[in-house]
């Protein structure tokens, strides 16, 4: 088993397992996993980022109707399918969040988009790895309050990578 894998069924474990599972009592019953992507090798980047220096926070509409301040802090460009796209990692009290959106969002993937936290490397760069993105809580349960993807982050292409849409 990969280190991915392992990652995987804990996750697993976790969401059928545990109280603080964003699954209700009823998903819990008939939980059998997660839907993932095959692991993507090409979509584990080491990405130069480009610092904004943007001094203005910024607040991002949650899915129950509130807000919740982040400050851009950087943008970095990559290929996705020969395709140059950008997106903006944004920066919180508990550290990085990259929120994004792709192509397959409503058909493959969560409709609201998928959350990352980049890991910071040595000079401007961070380790980006689209494998480990994730749904927002309120993805499975409506009771969760999700920051909702900025329009910025907003892809025209697919991520194949990560977590797949949640069916019940």
């Amino acid at each position: 088993m990969s280190e991915l894998d392992d990652f995987r069924a804990e996750k697993d474990d976790f969401f059928g397992h545990q109280p603080q599972s964003p699954l209700t009592p009823e998903q819990k019953r008939d939980f059998k996993g997660l839907k993932y992507f095959p692991e993507n090798d090409a979509l584990r980047l080491d990405v130069e980022v480009e610092l904004l220096n943007d001094p203005k926070p910024m607040l991002m509409q949650t899915s129950t109707g509130g807000v919740q301040e982040y400050f851009r802090f950087g943008k970095f460009k990559f290929q996705v399918n020969g395709q140059a796209v950008e997106l903006t990692i944004y920066q919180a009290d508990y550290g990085y969040f990259l929120p994004f959106v792709d192509s397959l969002a409503g058909q493959e993937t969560y409709p609201a988009g998928r959350y990352l936290e980049p890991e910071p490397l040595p000079g401007n760069h961070f380790l980006v790895d689209f494998n480990i993105a994730y749904n927002p809580y309120c993805a499975y349960n409506e009771m969760w309050s999700c920051p909702i993807t900025p329009a910025e982050n907003r892809l025209k292409v697919p991520i194949e990578a990560g977590e797949k849409l949640f069916h019940e």
